[in-house]
């Protein structure tokens, strides 16, 4: 398996995105927190909590936020 451009981990994933410029903008209620970045027209939801996202969410969300194509 090819080593992977994104992490699993929920933490780690705000992290980055948030150094790249992401802002969280919802954070009311509910079960996730949407970053939106002024640049790009997406959001992004992130799941609340601490662990690993399952792979397919992880790399959908590398996707929004350009990590891969």
């Amino acid at each position: 398996m090819p080593p992977r451009d994104f992490e699993l981990d929920i933490l780690e994933i705000r992290r980055r995105l948030e150094h790249e410029g992401w802002r969280l903008i919802k954070s009311r209620g509910g079960n996730h927190d949407v970053y939106k970045h002024p640049d790009k027209p997406q959001h992004i939801p992130i799941s609340r909590g601490r662990g690993d996202l399952p792979l397919g969410t992880a790399r959908s969300i590398a996707r929004a936020a350009g990590w891969i194509c």
